[in-house]
């Protein structure tokens, strides 16, 4: 018994430390996802051009990849992550309001909306109550996601050269919200795991899941209503 113990008390210090990881992870993302809405709303009203939604989007890539990792360990890892999820917010306010002008847009925003919130706590939630490992899948969804880079240069590429490509635009979306949605798993997975134990980094790879899934549904959706 005596060699047990401090295999035992290892044992509930990282569930405890895990429990610790999850709390904090989805009540920082349940806070920014309501100010990245609030941001949003605030450039609905304002109406700035459409070219701002990608400035933001680099704006907030760049805080991603420069500044989050210097701070993630710290206080200010908490102003990066309402950096990026206040910027990236913002940049939707122009997307929403081009879908709000198309017929049905209020449904079609809405339905996005309602798709993405289900299959995120879906999919978390099975995570969650099963502790299963789905770890196994980055090979996948690194794969997944230079495939969907490459895609999106080749598709504004062709675009700007006039050349539109619609249903490789459609097949495109499909990929990435089947793409976002292996990657909840895996997000989730590495927090119940052990695998992520910063929850600012945990949060940041949630939210840009959840921002992605939203788009690309609203993509689907907005060419589904524009064919009806």
């Amino acid at each position: 018994m005596e060699y047990n113990q401090p295999l035992a008390a290892r044992s509930l210090e990282a569930t405890l430390a895990t429990n610790k990881v999850i709390r904090n992870t989805y009540t920082l993302l349940s806070v920014t996802l309501l100010f990245s809405a609030l941001t949003a709303g605030i450039s609905m009203v304002m109406d700035p051009p459409y070219f701002v939604s990608l400035l933001c989007s680099l704006a907030a890539l760049g805080l991603v990849w420069f500044a989050l990792p210097r701070t993630a360990h710290s206080a200010a890892g908490l102003g990066v992550v309402f950096g990026v999820t206040g910027l990236l917010g913002f940049g939707l306010g122009p997307v929403l309001n081009h879908y709000l002008q198309m017929p049905n847009g209020t449904e079609i925003v809405m339905q996005a909306m309602g798709l993405t919130g289900v299959v995120f706590l879906g999919l978390s939630a099975y995570v969650l109550t099963s502790k299963k490992d789905f770890r196994f899948m980055a090979g996948f969804l690194m794969a997944g996601m230079i495939v969907v880079m490459v895609a999106s240069l080749v598709l504004v590429g062709a675009a700007l050269f006039g050349y539109p490509m619609p249903m490789a635009s459609l097949a495109l979306s499909a990929a990435v919200t089947l793409l976002m949605a292996g990657m909840i798993l895996y997000q989730t997975s590495e927090i119940v795991n052990g695998g992520e134990t910063n929850y600012i980094v945990a949060t940041v790879g949630l939210y840009l899941s959840i921002y992605n899934l939203f788009i690309s549904l609203l993509q689907l959706l907005g060419f589904a209503n524009s064919n009806e």
